[in-house]
């Protein structure tokens, strides 16, 4: 079964040549993409859907949230917001409330949350555990996660609970609550950060993880300087995310570590050069809005040569939102991005940073047919008429997932 979607007015492909076709069409057959071109060179289908004029997207891929909560910290929110400091703690508060939530309520609260995803855009996902730590509830929320999400990450990491000693209780994390959530997670994350896990500790961590065949994250630099971006260049994890204070050291690893990639030679499986992968930079710019931390410097990053990712960070206490759009929105205005740069970060960047960039995030024959319907004539007004609600539809794997039907 062919499907034929037209009388696109933008169609911005996020190829390597970051290719934008105006009065444009795509066909898909099945869950894939079949052909992309000009509206007036468009093949037949067996069905067609008329896009009236709007612009189609990537759907976005957002590679950094945290879904699996109860609870509410909007009283944290409003004591930051007067000017009191951020801290880790938070968390304990949240694992709290999630641990007296069932499977039902803690399943529907999920599933609300990605479908509020997917209604702005995003149609891949990935969420982390890490308000369980204990074996059985990060196991818990680990299992109900890989029922939904699209990828899961194992973060029991997060903080340390109270009144554990911390170097014991990352011997719980790299042992037997490892063990338990290894059949539901394909990554592993720590939060390398003061207050949080020192080098040595995440180092153990990530170790651990590497060890039971996880692909690595690391959450780093976040609210200081720290060893987290040069601890995930070394172990050549997928992406560090936050980075919001960066050394010159810092950036010279990052940057390094993308030594001869070229996004060409990246979709090209028989290209020598299609196994260089550096860590991605991954910026949560809601995050640093609702912490009040220094934009993470995105320009300077793109500008050394760094592949840069846009995610969401959707969690209870510092980015309780799942808008992409609003990242997007902000990276152009406040982060000094072009509209192309945002546009690739939230969608082929994070592809990359959760390695499935030959799969999805951009739009090309082969790759999954995951769409983003701008009611919009150009991509350009996710920044010109920032706050709007201009997501019409979300497709993903050939299917309308959100939005009217024609």
């Amino acid at each position: 079964m062919s499907l034929l979607i037209t009388n696109i007015a933008e169609l911005r492909t996020i190829d390597s040549e970051d290719t934008v076709i105006r009065d444009a069409a795509l066909v898909v057959e099945g869950e894939r993409i079949a052909w992309v071109g000009a509206a007036a060179d468009a093949p037949a289908a067996d069905d067609i859907v008329d896009a009236g004029g709007r612009t189609v997207l990537p759907g976005w891929v957002d590679s950094h949230s945290h879904m699996v909560f109860a609870g509410d910290r909007s009283a944290e929110f409003e004591a930051r917001m007067a000017g009191e400091k951020y801290a880790a703690g938070g968390i304990r508060g949240t694992t709290e409330a999630t641990r007296a939530v069932g499977d039902y309520d803690l399943t529907r609260l999920l599933l609300g949350r990605c479908a509020e995803a997917a209604a702005g855009g995003t149609t891949t996902l990935e969420t982390k555990t890490g308000y369980g730590l204990t074996v059985d509830e990060e196991a818990r929320h680990a299992r109900l996660a890989s029922t939904i999400a699209d990828t899961v990450t194992y973060l029991g990491a997060h903080v340390v609970p109270a009144g554990w000693d911390a170097d014991e209780y990352t011997r719980l994390v790299t042992g037997p609550m490892l063990d338990a959530v290894r059949p539901y997670v394909e990554w592993i994350d720590v939060f390398c950060e003061t207050g949080a896990f020192n080098r040595e500790q995440s180092l153990a961590v990530l170790e651990a993880g590497k060890a039971a065949g996880l692909g690595l994250r690391v959450h780093g630099n976040q609210l200081g300087e720290g060893p987290g971006v040069r601890l995930a260049v070394e172990l050549g994890a997928a992406s560090v995310d936050h980075v919001n204070h960066l050394s010159a050291h810092d950036f010279a690893a990052l940057a390094d570590s993308w030594s001869g990639y070229s996004v060409s030679d990246a979709s090209n499986p028989t290209s020598p050069a299609a196994s260089v992968r550096g860590t991605v930079a991954t910026v949560l710019p809601a995050c640093d809005l609702s912490t009040r931390e220094p934009l993470a410097p995105a320009r300077e990053l793109l500008d050394a040569g760094v592949v840069v990712a846009i995610a969401s960070n959707c969690n209870p206490g510092t980015s309780f939102t799942s808008s992409v759009n609003y990242c997007v929105t902000t990276a152009v205005l406040q982060m000094r991005l072009t509209v192309a740069e945002a546009l690739r970060a939230a969608t082929h960047s994070g592809a990359i940073a959760l390695g499935v960039e030959r799969e999805t995030g951009s739009i090309e024959v082969g790759k999954f047919a995951d769409l983003h319907v701008l009611n919009a004539p150009s991509a350009v007004h996710l920044a010109y008429r920032p706050g709007m609600p201009l997501t019409y539809q979300t497709w993903k794997r050939g299917q309308m997932v959100h939005g009217p039907r024609a």
